[in-house]
């Protein structure tokens, strides 16, 4: 299943996706220290499953706080992404 978290304005879609399928598999949890703003936190979904998550403080502004990590040139890759092994974690913007 697909976690999508953000929202979508006059401006675009703004929406961290968690992959937490493949979200499962990992077992380092990485992405809770990778995020300079500390925006992932794990939880138990509806299938007793640990998975990563945006926290609710977040999610209505992810554009912005994401916005250390995304400058508009010369973009390196994301820290978030980087430390996530499987590849559950993917940026709409």
């Amino acid at each position: 299943m697909k976690a999508n978290y953000g929202y979508l304005d006059g401006s675009g879609e703004y929406f961290i996706t968690i992959d937490t399928d493949l979200c499962i598999e990992c077992t380092h949890r990485a992405c809770v220290e990778a995020c300079p703003e500390g925006m992932f936190e794990i939880i138990t979904d509806d299938y007793d499953d640990e998975v990563a998550a945006i926290k609710e403080e977040h999610r209505k502004k992810v554009k912005y706080d994401c916005g250390a990590c995304k400058p508009t040139t010369d973009r390196p890759p994301l820290p978030c992404v980087v430390a996530c092994p499987p590849g559950a974690i993917t940026h709409s913007w």
